[in-house]
């Protein structure tokens, strides 16, 4: 019987990208629950072998505005205290940091592009081994403090914390190591408001998406792969 992973989308275009297909490989059926939409409390912990949790536009503390968040807290909560694999992307990185107890606020500036991230000691001795001097694609604007009892695993000069983990099974990235390049034109449309505002232009995404997202996207295929292998058993 295939091993199940559960994804939580918050926008549809902000999918497993390039990490699905090292999900299917590794023999794992893969329903998404679209936060907002599916019933969050419904899902079952014991029921799922793998939880992640992707990215969106929307501050991860604006659960006033969003009562949604509230369920999925609550959900990374029971994975991550019962030490199931659990994975984080972005916004779900920032929801994993909340629901250790950390900080997730503004940044001091959006930081979107391709740019490499600088791994710690224990980054380097981890998945993350795989994105070492690779540009990755960023797009965010909010950061986090670094949860207590978790290691660092990469930080860039505007976000410290790039990546986290909390023992084998729960990890945690800021950046996009699961953006597929075939895909990214969907990410310009989606979040052109977000673009023009900052005042970044899509042709200059694209064309360094184009460059660079090839060889980012294999990266981020071997750490995903690596990640998966080395997670304990419960």
């Amino acid at each position: 019987m295939p091993k199940t992973v559960v994804a939580i989308r918050h926008v549809h275009f902000e999918d497993l990208g390039n990490s699905q297909t090292v999900v299917e490989d590794a023999d794992y059926a893969i329903p998404y629950f679209d936060a907002g939409i599916d019933d969050l409390r419904a899902l079952r912990t014991e029921n799922i072998d793998l939880l992640v949790v992707l990215g969106g536009p929307i501050g991860a503390y604006e659960d006033d505005k969003y009562p949604f968040l509230g369920d999925e807290i609550a959900l990374l909560e029971q994975r991550i205290g019962s030490g199931r694999p659990t994975l984080g992307i972005c916004l779900g990185a920032q929801l994993m940091a909340r629901a250790l107890g950390a900080r997730v606020y503004p940044g001091p500036a959006k930081e979107i592009g391709w740019a490499p991230v600088t791994l710690s000691d224990a980054g380097q001795a981890s998945a993350l081994c795989h994105l070492n001097e690779v540009p990755v694609l960023h797009w965010h604007g909010d950061t986090f403090d670094l949860p207590d009892g978790s290691e660092r695993l990469a930080s860039t000069k505007l976000c410290s914390n790039q990546a986290f983990a909390l023992g084998a099974n729960a990890l945690a990235f800021q950046f996009h190591p699961e953006v597929d390049g075939a895909h990214f034109e969907r990410w310009l449309v989606g979040h052109a408001s977000e673009l023009a505002h900052a005042g970044l232009l899509p042709q200059v995404l694209r064309a360094d998406t184009r460059r660079l997202a090839a060889a980012a996207s294999q990266q981020g295929k071997h750490c995903f792969r690596t990640w998966l292998h080395g997670l304990e058993p419960e």
